[in-house]
């Protein structure tokens, strides 16, 4: 309901209770006896004084002299009701029982008490009942009655209005504050809902857009922030290389030195290499233990996207054109390039030769074997392979973090897929083994 409706209903009402108290207190108690009719009453009773004993037929004239003076007023009397009695108080006849018998009676209920007289004498009375008190009680209650009406409009407007109130202003802030509890929280996924025709609809539109805005801001801050910790990891483990080197030459010198100041000096450098070994250790271990909160959200892809994967991957085209299943899987599309990156580079790095690569369709995945042609590895150092910092023997002298296969396992893992290094006919052979959508 609009304000100025509500105003308007509300001053109706107010004026209507004014009306009906004013018209109620006003309005004054008229007689409610016809003097005409109650002295035709009264002049029958006095000529028929002798049979009022004989209720009925005073009773019976009583009626045709109302008849006859209801046809003079062309409108119907309502009967009356009286009490006669003589001089010694005795009741002669009365119209209907409850009515006052007394004189006194009779003035406390203000009744209306006539003479009937014989011959100029005073022979009984004629007490007309008095309905004043009931027809002040009715109208009393009439005025009760319609005072409680127009309350109880008033307060159903009232309660209207209130929920409208509710509805418009109250609860709309009550979403506003589990709205920002969430978001204090840490809740950023779950929107405001939102009513463009409420009188808040684009107070709460903006809040919600602050929730997508924050939301994004937390999703680009983490996507540097990992970006950030696999720098840190690759550019850690590859400062160890050089420090490597560093300490190898100072050895040598140290060795072929021919005074004890060379000497000293080459071993103050081997010390150093070892501090700053040990420094840049402690801070790559660091970083890959943060690392296991890299996001993977895996989803349903088409498998033709895993060809031009790899041929990203294949940046140098050592391998072929290799046929896909047609299928859908079940994979994160960023992370599953990374592996294939990785998978690559190190055949380049290690390898260096032709790649073979092949895929089909295993049960409930899609495997995908990668396999060079540079001899493979020792079986010992296959079951660690996939260990960070771990490197296998054909990787002396060769710059490398030893990341690449750790990282790939557990994007692969948390795929749900599988990562496996074995030795093939020719080389290192890597399986890449990806679910299929619908199997989880």
């Amino acid at each position: 309901m609009k304000t100025h409706r509500f105003v308007f209903v509300i001053l109706l009402i107010f004026l209507l209770e004014a009306a009906a108290v004013i018209f109620f207190m006003g309005r004054e108690e008229k007689p409610s006896q016809d003097v005409a009719a109650v002295n035709k009453i009264v002049k029958t009773l006095e000529n028929d004084w002798d049979q009022t004993a004989r209720a009925e037929d005073v009773q019976k004239k009583d009626n045709v002299a109302k008849a006859d003076h209801a046809k003079e007023r062309k409108a119907a009397l309502e009967p009356f009701d009286y009490v006669v009695i003589d001089n010694s108080g005795t009741v002669l006849f009365k119209t209907r029982e409850h009515l006052s018998e007394t004189i006194s009676q009779a003035i406390s209920h203000r009744d209306t008490i006539l003479d009937v007289k014989q011959s100029e004498a005073v022979v009984g009375k004629v007490i007309f009942y008095n309905s004043w008190a009931e027809n002040s009680a009715a109208r009393k209650r009439s005025a009760v009655l319609c005072l409680l009406l127009l309350l109880l409009i008033q307060a159903a407007v009232l309660a209207g209005y209130a929920a409208g109130l509710y509805r418009k202003l109250v609860k709309p802030f009550r979403k506003l504050e589990g709205f920002a509890e969430r978001i204090a929280g840490g809740n950023l996924d779950i929107p405001l809902e939102m009513d463009r025709q409420n009188l808040f609809g684009a107070f709460t539109e903006s809040f919600d857009i602050m929730r997508a805005e924050l939301k994004k801001a937390r999703l680009a801050q983490a996507k540097a922030d990992a970006e950030k910790k696999e720098l840190v990891a690759k550019l850690s483990h590859d400062i160890k290389t050089p420090v490597a080197s560093i300490k190898a030459a100072s050895e040598v010198g140290s060795a072929l030195a021919e005074s004890a100041r060379m000497q000293e000096n080459y071993a103050q450098i081997i010390q150093k290499a070892d501090q700053i070994n040990s420094l840049v250790t402690n801070l790559f271990t660091a970083t890959l233990e943060e690392l296991q909160e890299l996001t993977v959200a895996p989803g349903d892809m088409e498998s033709s996207e895993l060809t031009c994967m790899l041929e990203n991957a294949d940046y140098l085209h050592r391998a072929g054109v290799c046929a896909i299943p047609p299928c859908l899987v079940w994979a994160d599309r960023f992370r599953l390039q990374q592996v294939f990156d990785n998978i690559f580079a190190n055949s380049y790095k290690y390898a260096d030769t032709a790649i073979r690569v092949q895929a089909e369709r295993t049960g409930s995945r899609l495997v995908v074997e990668i396999e060079d042609e540079g001899g493979g590895l020792p079986e010992e150092e296959l079951l660690f392979i996939k260990e960070k910092f771990r490197r296998g023997s054909n990787a002396r002298g060769i710059e490398g973090a030893g990341l690449g296969l750790f990282i790939s396992n557990y994007f692969m893992e948390a795929m749900d897929g599988a990562f496996t290094v074995e030795n093939g006919e020719k080389g290192l052979r890597v399986g890449v083994a990806v679910l299929l959508s619908g199997i989880r």
